[in-house]
Order: structure tokens, then C-alpha cells, then sequence
């Protein structure tokens, strides 16, 4: 390595940036005091981007802040996968060893692969779909470590030549880091951001988040120029140089240093050039021979080559080598690399300059050195970056026989560290080439050494070929891992049109198609059952293998979500022995979870929990982590169907640190998903509600959004805020979409949509609802969220009763909620109380309902955990008895408890309801014996409605309009109008109807009983 040399180039003053450098001490010193900063430093090239953060990173080393620095890396058109990461937790291991081990510790295989020197990454599991989440979590939890009693400063350089892995590992860091003294600092070319480029979406989605801030470094003003080229020259500049140099740079700080250097370059004074590129080359051509070959190596190298790789590229001499190395570094072209031996040049533009300026054989021959030089001595290069750059060395040099086989190499390295974005491009890269290669190259290739994807055949692994349908399922995986389905879409297509044209390989068919049956139903599409059932088609007839495993067990999937009835059974145990025949346990292991959970849903309850606890305890012992996720997901959700919402909260507690220690995002949304529908059961509402606001706020699939939109409408509407349930409600609606209608999420959104309408008095809309349903029935296992749709339809006919607008249409709709209930089972104890409560809300919709069975529906909700539906039954049976007359000491007390739990829950539209109760008959809400019997005023009811505004009340209720009205009590239309929005404005409703339905409901019209 050279020691320091002089460069006269450079400004040895920092010359303004005093706003940026604040704000980047000021958010040190926040997170100084444990509140994690982020900031984006954006700025065009040359202007100061780096010299800022160098000074920023001095001052909080002062403080004692450990710095990690990384950058992204420009390898021709290739960035390596996770570069800046990568390179800031090497700074770490050198300077904190100790603390990164213990921080570590038990994550060192998966961290390895973002770490190398930490340990074996070992295998990866292409059919894990949590392995890049889990990744990102594990890094993130590092990082929370080792800022948890020091402050770290990350900082992450060049944000534009980010591969996709990086950017989506920095979005996911700035996304969750929640705790720790960490400054993250990003900077990237702003004046590189062009409408396509892949950076500008994470800018974007970065704006949006309000605790991320972003410096704009701005060019320099005459005065800064001035004092810039003080400190260059080291003397006072002559105002004629100020304004020259300060005209031709426009105040790019680069600029200007390379334009004093363009006249000082040789033994005099240098015309000003007119071009830019001319202008960045003028030092290169100032140098002698040996240094511009140098410089010229080192552009095509990428952004850093180690010095070793040099030397065997240049082939010179050792002493001519350091000789050119020091002219270059003298003339501030290079820069040694600090804690490295390596070289890069000083500032990108002049390393694209010089790259440019290459001929095309000049490229494709460096290209070449560098992957015969690397070839000969892997060890030249650090062991986590050698197949990525070997393959672009090979590639570059238009050599597809050597450079194929490097390809696919680098392929199977970027799937090792679940960068599956640019194992994509590598499989792109490798198809491009396919045809290219020489026959006998493609035929010394290997499935097991370039493809996992596709499962075992039957053919010999060790004799046969790879074949480009491998690359294809190789591609489409990655696609679909990498988030790009549409991409995953469109190779599988090509895969089946190749399958149909040229080759006759049902097996292979069957799995492209069943892969495409995924990833119709992820992009709404469709429900995927037409790709199955071709896929079906394909293996029947054949030996049992482990394609008709997948087959069978992806068929008994989509059933278990949209049909899990016989068929459904049937194929899942039909997966389940065609797994266990050719040994393949991951997909028996798969097919059995279904399998037990068609089994609750068929009523076969602790037979099918037993083969689902079966599931969870075999797949964590085998580490299959992502299985061993969705098994608590599943049991969670059976539980929760049987009615055992206290214990399906326990195992989603457990589920939920699973996913935390192994960074299984996606599984962790779901699990936080029913965890809060659990929650909402057992009437911890504040809790439920945070669990579906954290969940809106981390989710990283669609399906759990909509799970957490719903929940959060369905504890607005119960608790009167009927806007803020009909946002989410429209939000669900958007996410789930209407191709691939799945029950678990359509009749749960169809059971809140009515408790909404009817609380607005929309009856015309509860009616469609519950028709709708009827209609589309309702499969086994699907009574969990039938019961409650159907219990709000008639809830909501029972309270309209006696209303004259509803009367058309209601023997329908009655007819309709016996057929509903006909079709749906009650397995369990708390589907027995829904329906309970069903048959007496319908009688009461009848008007004959009864004290006695309502005392019978309270029953059978007081052996449950449920006091929200408990509290609904005791205010009808309170009403009840009131009716019926004589047994007023308990349905005072009934009374008081209702009110108690809605309050409690916070549950106003019930608590106004008991509360208007109590008022009409008298009947104190406390159990303060000295606390008077409230007596109703002469002139107003609860609400304050005077006798003449009850009037218009009972009219409006009857469906009259303002004229009508106006008629009937001789008034005007405009008193009548007044009257009408006062109304609205006492019962704090926004519509006719709705006050119509709360009238009736309320019985603001009946006498006092």
C-alpha cells in the first residue's frame, strides 16, 4: 500500500455545508439519547456529498461514536449483492469483535450470508419464502444490539448503483428500526434519478415516512468558490480566476477542483476544455504511460480492485506498478483504500470518463485479464464477491462459453445470501447466453449444481443435463421470491409454451402450472383453479412422485381456503400419502397441516388440532421454521373458530416469537392478524386495535392489510364511529379485490359491512348483504363467520320492526336469515349461543319474543369469555322482562352490568342503548341507593326532543317527506326542514333513515314504561 501524498487539488478547508452538517449532528446527538435517525444526503455528482459525510463522520467519532461506512458497488451494469451492508458489518467485526459476536450469537449461518466471515451460510431453502424477511430482520435486531449502550453511525454511500437486495433491505432497516443509538446516513446522485430508475420508487415510499429526513447538498455560491480555491492555492485568488472558475463550474465543488488542476496539469498552463469528459481526462493525460494504463485498468475493474488483482492484470513489473500507482495517487486520480489493499479512483466521474474512453476491444480484453487473473487465484478477491465479479468479468469479455457456467455459479451465490433480485438478473443473464454457449459447455452442466427448485423426477441428477427449463423454474422462483410476480408470470408462461412446442414433460408441466396457480390468486387474477386442475390432469395416471405431492397438496390447499369440504379432505390426504411414499417431508408435512385444519373445520375438532400440533412440533424440530409459522397460524385460527379465543392469544404469543427470532415477517402478520381477532372476542378492544394498527404498519403481503382494515372497522362500528369503519371497510374491499373470492375474508367483510349499514339505517343494504351471502352459502368451517352476519341481518330487521319504509322486502329477508340459519352448523359451545340469539332476535323481529328464551341466550353467552355479545343478551333480555313487567330488580340488574362492559369497551351505540332503557323506565345505572330514580322531563325525552320535534320524528320514521310532514302538522316545508335537522343534530346521526332506525331501536317513540 502507499502512504499519504500530497494533493494540492483539494481543499484542506471545509468550506460551507453549515445547515447540513447541523442537521447531521443534531440527529446524532437524538440518537445520542436512544432515538434511532435517518437521513437521506441527495445532492448531484461532484458537489460534496462525500466531503460532508467525512466531515460528519470525524465529528461523531470525536464524540465516541463508532462509524461503519459502506458503499454500493459499481460493477459494470452489476451491483454485488448487499455491498454497503456488507462492508459496514466487516468495519464492525474489525473494531467491535467481541460485541458483534455476542450480538450474533445463534444467527451466525443466516447472517453469514450477509457477513461471510462469520461463519457457513449453509443451505438455502429455495421454497422459503420468509428467508429474505428473516434476513432483514436478523440485521436489524444486530444493528438494535450493538447500538444498545453506544451510538452507531452507519453510513451507506451511492445509493444509485444499490442492487435490489440493498434497497429493499435499507427500506425494510428504515422501516422497522425502532429502538438503539443508530444513525443511519444514505447518499445518492440526485441528478441520476431518472423517471426508470430502480432507486426512485424507495425515494418515494422513503418521503412518505415522517421519520426519515432528507439534506439536499446544493452547489456552491460565488463566495464558497472563493473561499474553496483559498484553500487550494493556499493563497488569495485573483478575482478574474474566481469568476472564470466559478462561471465554468456553475459552483460544482468537483468542478472546480478539477478545473484548477486542468491548469496546472504538466510544465504549463492548460487551455480550458470544452467538453466535460475532456475535462476529467485532462489529469489522466497529464500522466505518464504506465499510470494511464493503470487508471485505465482500474476503470474497468469496478469501483475498487485490490491490489494483487491489479498487478496481475497490468503484468508489470512490481517496482513500475507502484511507480504508476504513485503518480496516480500523486496527482489525486486514485485513492488507496482505507483498511483494504485496494485502489478506487478519487470520484466516480472520472472512473466513468475513463471507462468511456476505452475502445470495445480495449473492454472486452481487460475484462477478460481480470477473469483469467481471478480464475488462477481466486483467493485475489474477497470469497463473497468472486462469483458475482468472475461472472461479469466473463460476460463483459463476450465469452459465452466461460462465461455461462460463471453465470449460473454466480446465480447459486446470490441465492446462498437470499439476494434473489439478483439471482434473477444472473438466470436472465444466463438464458441470454444459453443459445450462445457451445453444445458440448451446456452439456457438461448439472441440475444439482445450478437448480433446486424443481423437485426430484426421478431421473439421475449426476448424468443429466441441465436443460433450460431449469433455469426457467430457477427464475421463476426467484421472481416470485424477489417480489417480482409479474416477471415469476411471465417465465412460467414461457416455460409452458416451450412444455407444449418443443417438449413433452408432464411433470414439469404440472409444476409450472401449479407455481402459476400461486401467483394467479397473489395477483388477483383469479383463484388459481383452473392451473390446478390442469395440473391435476397432467400427473393422474402417473407414478407417485414428488411433483404429484406438490400437486396434490397445492389442490388441497385451495380447497382448505375456499372449499374445505369432502374433495378437499380427500385431496389433502391424498397429498399427505403420496409425500410420505417418495419421502418427501416438507411437502407430507405441508399436506398434514391442511389436512388437519379441513378436519376442524369438518367438525372433527381434536383429532384435527392434535395432526396440527403434530405438524408444529415436527417442523420446528426439523428447523423448518416457515412451516413451523404457518402451523401457529392455523391453530390459531382453529381455535379461535371453536370459540377458545383465550387460548388461541396464548399460542399466537408463541407464534409471534418464532417469527421475531427468525425474522419471518410475512408469518408475522398473519399471526398478529387472528391474534387480534382473538383479542376483539375476548373484549380487549384497545388491544386488538394496536395489534391491527402495528400490523397495518409492518405487513408485508396484502391479505393481512385487509385482516387489519377489518378489524379495525369492526371495533369502530362498535363503538359508533361509523366513518372511521366505512374507510377501512372500503380499504379491505380494495385489498382483497373481487377475482378470488376466498370466505374466510368476504363473509367476514360482509358480516361487518351490515352491523355498519344498520347502524346508518341503510335496511336496503343489510337485506343485499345477507342475500348475497345466502346465495354464495357457506362451506364447513365457515359458520365462525356466518353466525355473526347473519346475527347483525336480523338484529338489524328486529330493531326496524314497526318502521313503515321497512315493511316491503321483510318477509324476505326473514326468509332469507331461516335459510341462512339452516345452512350453517354450530359445533361449538359459542356458535350455539350465536345461534341462541339468532332464533330470539328473529322472533322479536315477529314480535314474539320471550323473557325466557332470552334468559336462555344469556345463559349460554355467560359460560363463555365473549362480554360483548354477553353484554348485547343481557339489554335484550332486560328489555324483555321490563315488557312483560313484574321482575324489575333484575332487569335493573342486567341493566347495570351491560352498561358496565360498555363502558368498559368503550362500546357507545350499546351504551346509549342501555342507557335510554334505564332512562325510560326509571331505573337507576348505579347501585348508590341514596342516587334518585332519574324521572323523565314532560317536555323532552333522553335525547331533548321537544313534543313537537317527537312528532316530526314519528313522521320521518314513517317515511314522510319534508312537504308530508309539513301537511300533516301544518307547518311550513322550511319549519319542517329545521325541525328535521335539529333532530339529526340531538341524535347525532347523519341521515333520515339512520334517525328512523334509532328511533325504532330505542324506542324514542313508546311510552314510558
Amino acid at each position: 500500500m502507499l502512504g499519504a501524498v500530497e494533493t494540492r487539488s483539494v481543499s484542506p478547508v471545509f468550506v460551507g455545508r453549515a445547515g447540513e452538517l447541523t442537521a447531521l449532528t443534531e440527529a446524532l446527538s437524538r440518537a445520542t439519547a436512544g432515538e434511532p435517525q435517518a437521513l437521506l444526503v441527495a445532492g448531484e455528482a461532484g458537489v460534496g456529498k462525500t466531503r460532508l459525510v467525512e466531515e460528519f463522520r470525524d465529528a461523531a467519532c470525536a464524540t465516541g461514536a463508532v462509524v461503519a461506512l459502506g458503499g454500493c458497488v459499481e460493477l459494470g451494469a452489476d451491483g454485488l449483492p448487499f455491498a454497503p451492508f456488507s462492508a459496514a458489518l466487516r468495519t464492525l467485526r474489525r473494531r467491535m469483535p467481541e460485541e458483534l459476536s455476542a450480538a450474533a450469537d445463534g444467527h451466525e449461518s443466516e447472517l453469514a450470508r450477509l457477513l461471510p466471515e462469520l461463519g457457513d451460510p449453509g443451505f438455502a431453502d429455495g421454497g422459503d419464502e420468509d428467508a429474505t424477511a428473516r434476513l432483514f430482520e436478523l440485521t436489524v435486531r444486530l444493528l438494535e444490539r450493538l447500538a444498545a449502550d453506544r451510538t452507531l453511525v452507519l453510513v451507506l454511500e451511492d445509493l444509485h448503483w444499490a442492487d435490489t437486495s440493498t434497497r429493499h433491505l435499507l427500506t425494510y432497516l428504515l422501516r422497522t428500526l425502532r429502538r438503539g443509538r443508530v444513525v443511519v446516513v444514505a447518499t445518492y446522485r440526485a441528478d441520476d434519478i431518472h423517471r426508470r430508475h430502480p432507486l426512485r420508487p424507495l425515494l418515494a415510499e422513503l418521503d412518505r415516512m415522517r421519520t426519515i429526513r432528507r439534506i439536499e447538498v446544493s452547489r456552491f455560491t460565488r463566495t464558497e468558490v472563493h473561499r474553496q480555491l483559498t484553500g487550494i492555492l493556499a493563497d488569495e485568488p485573483a478575482p478574474g480566476l474566481v469568476d472564470e472558475i466559478f462561471d465554468r463550474s456553475d459552483g460544482n465543488a468537483f468542478f472546480v477542483e478539477e478545473l484548477v488542476a486542468s491548469r496546472t496539469c504538466g510544465d504549463g498552463v492548460t487551455p480550458l476544455s470544452d467538453s466535460l469528459r475532456d475535462l476529467l481526462l485532462v489529469r489522466v493525460e497529464a500522466l505518464p504511460e504506465d499510470a494511464q494504463r493503470v487508471a485505465r485498468i482500474v476503470a474497468e475493474g469496478g469501483s475498487t480492485v485490490e491490489h494483487g488483482l491489479l498487478a496481475a492484470v497490468s503484468r508489470l513489473a512490481e517496482d513500475d506498478l507502484i511507480a504508476a500507482l504513485r503518480a496516480a495517487v500523486g496527482a489525486n486520480l486514485l485513492l488507496a483504500v482505507p483498511d483494504g489493499d485496494g485502489y478506487r479512483f478519487r470520484h466516480s466521474l472520472v472512473r466513468e470518463a475513463v471507462s468511456d474512453d476505452l475502445l470495445p476491444g480495449e473492454r472486452s480484453r481487460l475484462n477478460r485479464r481480470y477473469a483469467e487473473a481471478l480464475e488462477a487465484d481466486p483467493g485475489l478477491v474477497r470469497p463473497d464477491e468472486r462469483a458475482t465479479r468472475l461472472a461479469t468479468y466473463w460476460y463483459h469479455a463476450h465469452d459465452p462459453a466461460k462465461a455461462l457456467p460463471a453465470v449460473l455459479d454466480a446465480s447459486v451465490a446470490t441465492r446462498k445470501r437470499h439476494a434473489y433480485a439478483e439471482q434473477l438478473r444472473l438466470l436472465e443473464r444466463a438464458m441470454e447466453l444459453w443459445d450462445e454457449a457451445p453444445a458440448e459447455v451446456r452439456a457438461g452442466l448439472r441440475p444439482m449444481d445450478y437448480a433446486e427448485s424443481y423437485p426430484p423426477c426421478g431421473c439421475d441428477p449426476e448424468t443429466t443435463p441441465l436443460r433450460q427449463l431449469d433455469l426457467l423454474a430457477e427464475a421463476a422462483v426467484a421472481a416470485r421470491l424477489c417480489g417480482e410476480r409479474e416477471r415469476a408470470l411471465k417465465i412460467g408462461k414461457m416455460a409452458l409454451r416451450l412444455l407444449e412446442d418443443d417438449e413433452h414433460d408432464p411433470l414439469r408441466a404440472a409444476w409450472f402450472w401449479t407455481e402459476k396457480a400461486k401467483l394467479q390468486s397473489n395477483l388477483g387474477r383469479g383463484d388459481g383453479w383452473a392451473e390446478i386442475s390442469r395440473a391435476q390432469e397432467l400427473v393422474k395416471g402417473l407414478p407417485p412422485s414428488a411433483v404429484h405431492a406438490t400437486v396434490l397438496a397445492g389442490a388441497a390447499g385451495w380447497g382448505m381456503l375456499r372449499d374445505p369440504g369432502p374433495d378437499s379432505l380427500a385431496a389433502a390426504e391424498r397429498a399427505v400419502e403420496y409425500a410420505r411414499l417418495v419421502k418427501a417431508e416438507a411437502t407430507e408435512l405441508n399436506a398434514r397441516l391442511t389436512l388437519g385444519t379441513i378436519m376442524v373445520a369438518a367438525g372433527e375438532r381434536e383429532s384435527g388440532l392434535a395432526e396440527m400440533h403434530a405438524v408444529r412440533e415436527r417442523t420446528t424440530a426439523l428447523g423448518q421454521f416457515h412451516e413451523a409459522a404457518r402451523a401457529h397460524i392455523n391453530l390459531v385460527s382453529a381455535l379461535e373458530s371453536l370459540g377458545r379465543s383465550a387460548e388461541a392469544v396464548e399460542l399466537s404469543d408463541a407464534g409471534l416469537e418464532l417469527t421475531r427470532a427468525r425474522g419471518l415477517a410475512e408469518s408475522d402478520g398473519w399471526i398478529r392478524g387472528n391474534k387480534a381477532e382473538s383479542l376483539y372476542s375476548l373484549g380487549r378492544w384497545d388491544e386488538a386495535r394496536t395489534e391491527a394498527e402495528r400490523l397495518l404498519s409492518s405487513a408485508t403481503s396484502t391479505k393481512p392489510r385487509g385482516s387489519a382494515h377489518l378489524r379495525l372497522a369492526q371495533i369502530a362500528v362498535a363503538r359508533g364511529e361509523t366513518a372511521t369503519a366505512a374507510r377501512h371497510l372500503d380499504e379491505a374491499r380494495a385489498v382483497y379485490g373481487t377475482r378470488d373470492p376466498i370466505p374466510q375474508y368476504t363473509l367476514p367483510l360482509a358480516g361487518i359491512d351490515v352491523v355498519a349499514a344498520a347502524a346508518e339505517g341503510r335496511l336496503a343494504d343489510v337485506r343485499a348483504r345477507l342475500l348475497t351471502a345466502a346465495e354464495g352459502g357457506f362451506p364447513p368451517g365457515t359458520h365462525r363467520y356466518g353466525w355473526p352476519l347473519v346475527l347483525a341481518a336480523v338484529t338489524a330487521e328486529a330493531d326496524s320492526r314497526g318502521l313503515p319504509a321497512a315493511e316491503e322486502g321483510r318477509a324476505e329477508a326473514l326468509a332469507t336469515v331461516r335459510r341462512c340459519v339452516r345452512a350453517l352448523a354450530a359445533p361449538a359451545p359459542v356458535w350455539a349461543a350465536h345461534a341462541a340469539q339468532v332464533s330470539e332476535e328473529l322472533a322479536r323481529a315477529e314480535g314474539r319474543e320471550t323473557s325466557g328464551r332470552w334468559a336462555e341466550t344469556v345463559d349460554a353467552w355467560t359460560t363463555l369469555d365473549q362480554p360483548y355479545p354477553l353484554a348485547r343478551a343481557r339489554h335484550r333480555l332486560a328489555d324483555a322482562l321490563l315488557t312483560e313487567g313484574g321482575r324489575r330488580e333484575e332487569a335493573t340488574a342486567l341493566l347495570r352490568q351491560a352498561h358496565a362492559t360498555a363502558v368498559a369497551l368503550g362500546a357507545r351505540p350499546l351504551r346509549e342503548d342501555v342507557e335510554l332503557l334505564a332512562a325510560r323506565a326509571r331505573i337507576p345505572l348505579t347501585a348508590d341507593p341514596a342516587a334518585p330514580a332519574p324521572e323523565p322531563e314532560p317536555q323532552a325525552d333522553a335525547f331533548g326532543l321537544t313534543p313537537r320535534e317527537q312528532d316530526v320524528l314519528r313522521l320521518v320514521a314513517a317515511g314522510r317527506t319534508n312537504r308530508q310532514i309539513a301537511e300533516e302538522l301544518f307547518i311550513s316545508p322550511k319549519t319542517a326542514s329545521v325541525h328535521v335537522s335539529n333532530i339529526l343534530a340531538k341524535l347525532g346521526v347523519s341521515g333520515r333513515g339512520e334517525a328512523a332506525a334509532m328511533a325504532h331501536r330505542l324506542h324514542l317513540l313508546d311510552n314510558p314504561r
